[in-house]
């Protein structure tokens, strides 16, 4: 029988760690999640929460668990969620999963401002067993990129923070510019260096500066330092309209797209104003661009 290239894996919260005043991460444990695994910084999986009477997720497992979960009626569907691996420790059996807490008006902040040690969730992640790729991530610069471009929100901090670490264990990084979106200055995080990076925290709220989500984020991608010889054709180039009310933002990078990459996360009306000025304004190809709308305001 072929395996699955995501399965369910059945765990429970075992410890919980408060990063910032809106960052959580929690480390979740159990046998099955020995046969995790993740292919990079930004793997997905999704999380399936208690239902409405509280009730904490039983779907059962193997490859039709996405089946399982839609023959559900509504009601009684336990809510899912997309989240990213922070840290896999599958000879420890722990998985980190860091959450941004903006209290109880969703079921995954919810869960997470109340949770407790012990606590049951499942998971649907990558299968150790499966032997291809089994997708669930972006975060694919070229060979020998030598300049990239971050910008994220909080939603897509856990992310970065991965691509910083593996970054900082290159023999020869690249230049990297990264601008980080967060509440507040209390939640700008101690990161890993990189010789030659700049890391620009910015903070929507501080001393004379309330920002809306995402306008912090816009406002970077004007300031970055863009190698323009390298990725500058001069010419704007047309862009597909797409409704984000409607459609999820989701561009990828082209694999051969050169020496210069971006890997942008967040809002997604920030991330398409972005797209715009990046594509149309400074003539960038859309090869080097991978946005994603994580979430969208309102």
């Amino acid at each position: 029988m072929s395996q699955p290239a995501y399965r369910l894996f059945n765990v429970e919260l075992k410890r919980r760690e408060q990063l910032s005043p809106a960052l959580t991460r929690f480390v979740f444990g159990g046998p099955e999640v020995a046969e995790m695994k993740t292919l990079a910084a930004d793997q997905r999986i999704k999380i399936f929460f208690p239902d409405a009477s509280g009730q904490p997720p039983s779907l059962p497992g193997g490859s039709e668990w996405y089946q399982a979960y839609r023959s559900v009626e509504p009601a009684r569907r336990p809510p899912m969620r997309t989240y990213t691996i922070r840290a896999l420790r599958a000879e420890q059996e722990e998985v980190d999963v860091e959450f941004v807490l903006h209290g109880e008006n969703g079921p995954a902040s919810a869960w997470a401002t109340h949770a407790r040690i012990g606590d049951r969730l499942q998971l649907a992640a990558p299968n150790r067993q499966y032997g291809d790729d089994p997708g669930g991530y972006e975060w694919k610069p070229p060979a020998g990129v030598r300049h990239i471009l971050l910008i994220a929100d909080e939603t897509a901090l856990p992310a970065v923070a991965g691509i910083l670490e593996e970054l900082a264990g290159e023999t020869e990084p690249p230049v990297v510019e990264a601008f980080l979106e967060v509440p507040g200055e209390a939640d700008i995080l101690d990161l890993p260096a990189i010789p030659a990076a700049r890391l620009h925290w910015l903070p929507r709220h501080q001393a004379g500066i309330h920002s809306r989500n995402g306008e912090r984020m816009i406002e970077a991608a004007r300031q970055a330092r863009l190698p323009e010889r390298e990725v500058a054709g001069g010419a704007a180039q047309e862009l597909e309209d797409i409704d984000i009310d409607e459609e999820i933002l989701w561009e990828l990078a082209s694999p051969e797209s050169g020496s210069f990459y971006a890997w942008v996360a967040g809002e997604s009306a920030a991330v398409m104003a972005i797209r715009r000025y990046l594509v149309q304004e400074r003539g960038i190809d859309k090869r080097h661009l991978t946005l994603m709308g994580y979430w969208r305001l309102g």
